[in-house]
C-alpha cells in the first residue's frame, strides 16, 4: 500500500510580501458576500465537498444560492487527499476557481495540488488548527472562516524569515589599500558577526519548533461550515427555511461526533435558535403556513437515549446515545413496565395510554441504569401535517447513506444519495436512510457488547486498545471512518462507565477495524479520552505520523481528519510499539 505522509514543515522563508501584502496580514476573507460570493458569481466554479454531513449541509446551502443567481459549478465528492489530487488534476486546466468544503485548511494547499498561479482557492472547512502557510498567503488562498473562533494562530515573524541574499564579505575594494592589522581586525570582527547571526538563527529556528508545535499538536474542530454558508445567505437575504434546517443539521452532526465542545455547541444553538424564531415569526402570517406543504421548525427538549418513541413513526427507533450508556434491552422493559410488544412496534401503533406516559416513565426509571441527564434540546422538523424529524436523526440517516456497503453503490453515488436525502422532495430516501441508521444502530449496541463480554479492549499503557478481527458480525458496517469513530466514542464510554479500573477511565483509545481483506490493510482511529470532553482536542494525529515515521510503517494518511488512517495489517504490531514508546 503506498504510504501517503503529509509533511507539514515549513520552510525558514516565505515570500508573502511579495504580493504587496504586509507580512503579518492574515487571507481570512472578511465580507464573504463581496470577497467571496460576488467574485465567483459570473465564473466558472469548481466545488470539492468532503464526505461529511456538515459539508454535506454546507453544500445544499450553496447550491441553491448559486441555483438562485444562475452561477455555473461543477461540483466533486472528496473522500480524502488522493481523490482531492486526482480531481483537481483532472479540472484544473478547466477551472480558475475553486472551492473546498471541509478539506484543504489544515495542510499547506498549494504544495499538494501544485497549482498554476492565477488559480484562486476559496477553503470552508471546520478542520482545526489551519495551516499557517494558507493562513498567511493573501494570493492564492481565501480562507471563509470565522475570525471568532479561537484560531489562536502564530504571528507571522515567529515562524517566517526571509533569507539573507548575501553576506560582505572583507576584501573589498575598499580594502585593497588598507594595513594588514586593519584587515585583521576587520575580519576577526565579521567572524563575530557572523557567529552572532548563526547562533540567533538556531536560537529563532528552536523556537519557531516550539510554536508550531505547540499550535499543530492537536487536531480539533471549529464553527460548522454549513452555519457558515447559512451566514452567508442571511447577509445576502436569501437565507430559507430548508437553509437554516440545513445549517441546523449541519451543526447537529458535529455534536453528535464529539467534534465540539459543549459550551460551543449551545452558543452556536442560540444563534440558530433565534434565526428559527424569526422565520417561524415571518412565516405566520403567510397563508401557506398551515398548508400540506409547509416547513416549520421547533425547538424542544427530547430525550436523548428513547428516539423516536417520543418522536415521529419514521425516525430511529433508538439513538446513538444511549449506546454510550447501559442501554435498556429486552429484559429491562419490564422494569420501566412497558410491554415489550408495544416496545418492538412503531410509536404511532402504541397504546395511547403509554405514548401519554412514556416520557415520564423513562426518565423515572433512568437513574436505575445509571442514565443521567436525559433530556437535550434539539431541533425538530415539520414538513406538512404527515412527517416529522429530529435533526439527530436526520443526521445519522445522512452518514448512513454516504458510508453504506452495499455492494451496487460507489462512494459518488451514496454521496450523491446522501445528498439528495437532504432535500424535502427526496422523503423516501431519508426514510431509507433512516432504516440504513437503524441496522447501524444494532450492529453497535452489539459489537460494544461483545467488546465489553470478551475483554476486548485492553490497556497499552498510555492508552486502551481495541481491534475488532475479522469474522466480527456487520464487521463491513465499521470499515468506514465515520461509522468506526462513531463505535469507537461509544464503546469508551460504555468502557469507561463499567469499569473500576480508575486509571483506565482517563486513558484515551486507539481503535482498528479490518478494511481490505485482499490488500491486508485496517482502519486505525484515535479516540481522546473522556476526562478531555471539555475541549474536544485529539492529539493522535501527530502521533500517527510520528509513529509511522520512526517504524517506517506502511500506513496511508488520506482521510481530512487526522486521526484517521490505514495501516498494513503486518505492520500493527511495530506500529503500536511506538505509538506506546511515543505517548509513554
Amino acid at each position: 500500500m503506498p504510504r501517503v505522509y503529509r509533511n507539514r514543515k515549513l520552510t525558514t522563508s516565505f515570500n508573502v510580501a511579495s504580493s504587496g501584502c504586509p507580512a503579518a496580514v492574515a487571507m481570512f476573507v472578511s465580507d464573504f458576500r463581496k470577497e467571496f460570493y460576488e467574485v465567483v458569481q459570473n465564473q466558472r466554479v469548481l466545488l470539492f465537498v468532503a464526505s461529511d454531513v456538515d459539508a454535506l449541509c454546507a453544500c445544499k446551502i450553496l447550491q441553491a444560492l448559486f441555483q438562485c443567481d444562475h452561477v455555473q459549478y461543477t461540483l466533486v465528492p472528496v473522500s480524502g487527499w488522493q481523490e482531492l489530487e486526482t480531481a483537481f488534476l483532472e479540472h484544473k486546466e478547466q477551472f480558475h476557481y475553486f472551492i473546498l468544503i471541509n478539506c484543504g485548511a489544515n495542510v499547506d494547499l498549494l504544495d499538494i495540488l501544485q497549482p498554476d498561479e492565477d488559480a484562486i482557492f476559496f477553503v470552508c472547512d471546520t478542520h482545526r488548527p489551519v495551516n499557517v502557510v494558507n493562513v498567511y498567503n493573501d494570493t492564492q488562498i481565501k480562507l471563509l472562516i470565522k475570525q471568532d473562533d479561537d484560531l489562536e494562530v502564530p504571528a507571522y515573524d515567529d515562524i517566517f524569515r526571509d533569507e539573507e541574499e548575501g553576506e560582505e564579505h572583507s576584501g573589498n575594494e575598499s580594502d585593497n589599500g588598507s594595513e594588514p592589522s586593519v584587515k585583521r581586525t576587520r575580519l576577526e570582527e565579521e567572524i563575530v558577526a557572523q557567529t552572532m547571526k548563526r547562533r540567533q538563527r538556531r536560537e529563532w529556528e528552536a523556537r519557531r519548533r516550539d510554536i508550531l508545535f505547540d499550535y499543530e499538536q492537536y487536531e480539533y474542530h471549529g464553527t460548522s461550515s454549513a452555519m457558515v454558508m447559512f451566514d452567508l445567505a442571511w447577509m445576502m437575504s436569501k437565507d430559507l427555511n430548508d437553509m437554516l434546517w440545513w445549517a441546523i443539521v449541519g451543526l447537529t452532526d458535529q455534536w453528535v461526533q464529539d467534534k465540539i465542545t459543549q459550551m460551543k455547541y449551545v452558543t452556536d444553538v442560540g444563534i440558530l435558535q433565534r434565526h428559527v424564531s424569526r422565520h417561524n415569526h415571518r412565516n405566520e402570517d403567510e397563508e401557506n403556513s398551515l398548508s400540506v406543504d409547509c416547513t416549520r421548525i421547533s425547538f424542544e427538549a427530547y430525550l436523548c437515549s428513547a428516539g423516536s418513541l417520543m418522536t415521529s413513526a419514521d425516525s430511529c427507533q433508538a439513538r446513538q446515545e444511549a449506546v454510550s450508556q447501559r442501554v435498556i434491552t429486552e429484559h429491562k422493559c419490564s422494569i420501566i413496565s412497558l410491554p415489550l410488544k408495544q416496545v418492538k412496534q412503531k410509536f404511532q401503533s402504541m397504546d395511547v395510554s403509554l405514548k401519554e406516559n412514556l416520557r415520564e416513565m423513562i426518565e423515572e426509571s433512568a437513574n436505575k441504569f445509571g442514565m443521567k441527564d436525559m433530556r437535550v434540546q434539539t431541533f425538530s422538523i415539520h414538513f406538512g401535517f404527515k412527517h416529522k424529524f429530529l435533526a439527530s436523526d436526520v443526521v445519522f440517516a445522512t452518514m448512513s447513506l454516504m458510508e453504506s456497503p452495499e455492494k451496487d453503490g460507489s462512494g459518488t453515488d451514496n454521496f450523491i444519495q446522501a445528498l439528495d436525502s437532504l432535500s424535502r422532495s427526496n422523503l423516501d430516501k431519508l426514510y431509507h436512510g433512516l432504516e440504513l441508521a437503524k441496522k447501524q444502530l444494532r450492529a453497535t449496541q452489539q459489537t460494544i457488547a461483545s467488546c465489553l463480554c470478551t475483554n476486548l479492549v485492553i490497556s497499552q499503557g498510555p492508552f486502551l486498545y481495541c481491534s475488532l478481527m475479522e469474522g466480527t458480525p456487520d464487521i463491513v458496517l465499521f470499515s468506514k471512518p465515520a461509522s468506526l469513530s462513531l463505535l469507537s466514542r461509544h464503546l469508551l464510554k460504555s468502557f469507561v462507565c463499567s469499569t473500576k479500573n480508575r486509571r483506565c477511565k482517563l486513558l484515551p483509545l486507539v481503535m482498528a477495524a479490518p478494511l481490505s481483506v485482499e490488500q491486508g490493510t485496517v482502519t486505525v482511529v484515535g479516540i481522546p479520552p473522556e476526562t478531555d470532553s471539555s475541549d474536544r482536542k485529539n492529539f493522535f494525529g501527530r502521533a500517527f505520523e510520528k509513529a509511522a515515521e520512526g517504524t517506517n510503517s506502511r500506513t496511508l494518511h488520506n482521510h481530512f481528519d487526522l486521526s484517521v488512517i490505514e495501516l498494513k495489517a503486518e505492520d500493527r504490531s511495530k506500529f503500536l510499539d511506538a505509538l506506546v514508546s511515543l505517548l509513554s
